[in-house]
């Protein structure tokens, strides 16, 4: 395995351990390792692998839920936003990629939780009432991706710093 690959594997797999400790709800680093996965895994299909398969495997020890397609599909979209802010990896654009990261998992996953679920009227009021209900949850949401994307992507940007072998190869064609 390629040492950058295996560097960020080793980090996301660190991170998956972390989803299995206890800590407050939402408060996990799977959503910095999708944008991690777009923005730093080379192999697109692998991108979107590592951070679906993460939540599977620790989904087998604490349970799929019926929302986990609504769960995955904001996984799998996070990765595309860390495609996009790829060739733009700046702490603002990582930061905003976080943060749009983190909006977009509320949006869809609290959408599928009212549109498949009998807990709120099939309503515009019962809509709304979901999201109210959920904002406690985006709040640890935002904060765990912005802490997680900062604590993942500066241990990238050291490690690359440090070890210009870790560099994507492109990176290395530029200088």
């Amino acid at each position: 395995m390629k040492p950058r690959l295996l560097l960020i594997v080793g980090m996301i797999l660190a991170a998956i351990a972390s989803r299995l400790v206890p800590h407050p709800p939402n408060f996990t680093p799977i959503g910095a390792i999708a944008l991690l996965g777009g923005a730093c895994v080379a192999n697109k299909p692998l991108a979107f692998v590592i951070p679906l398969a993460a939540m599977f495997l620790s989904d087998l020890v604490l349970g799929l839920g019926p929302q986990t397609v609504w769960v995955y599909a904001s996984f799998a979209a996070t990765v595309c936003i860390g495609l996009w802010i790829r060739s733009r990896r700046t702490p603002l654009t990582i930061a905003g990629g976080a943060l749009a990261g983190a909006v977009l998992f509320f949006v869809v996953t609290n959408f599928g939780v009212w549109a498949a679920g009998t807990l709120y009227p099939k309503t515009t009021a019962g809509l709304a009432e979901c999201y109210g209900a959920a904002i406690p949850f985006f709040r640890n949401m935002l904060l765990a991706d912005l802490f997680h994307a900062a604590l993942l992507f500066g241990c990238v940007a050291l490690a690359e710093k440090r070890f210009p072998r870790l560099r994507e190869p492109e990176l290395v064609a530029a200088q």
